[in-house]
């Protein structure tokens, strides 16, 4: 063995290798930090988890997209039968209240138009 390569060896630092988390275990502790006045810190350091990849798990969850948070596996049909007003031919509507602000908004809006009536509640909350 040459003195390089004795060097070599002796001053070469260890490489640090990155923990992986299952998707079970990062499941189960952003529903843990779901829950009221729970404390992300504690709940990270419970695990052995920094507190900052806890946090970045979080923010990642916020940002994708809903299907991906609220993974549906079955679709169960619900059979309804029409009430007396849908057989007469009268409109229903959807009586909405918001309160934003300190201002107060009622309004009723068409069954009909859900569609449009959740784009504007959308706009209207931001």
């Amino acid at each position: 063995m040459s003195i390089n390569n004795i060097m070599d060896t002796m001053t070469t630092t260890p490489q640090r290798t990155r923990r992986r988390h299952s998707p079970e275990l990062k499941t189960k502790i952003l529903a843990e930090c779901g829950q009221p006045g729970a404390s992300v810190a504690k709940i990270a350091m419970s695990h052995g988890i920094n507190a900052n990849i806890v946090h970045g798990w979080r923010k990642h969850a916020r940002q994708a997209p809903t299907a991906a948070r609220c993974a549906v596996t079955t679709f169960i049909p619900v059979a309804m039968e029409p009430s007396a007003v849908e057989e007469a031919g009268e409109e229903r509507h959807v009586c909405i209240e918001l309160h934003r602000a300190g201002l107060l908004v009622k309004f009723t809006w068409p069954l009909s138009a859900a569609e449009q009536l959740s784009a504007w509640t959308r706009e209207f909350l931001r």
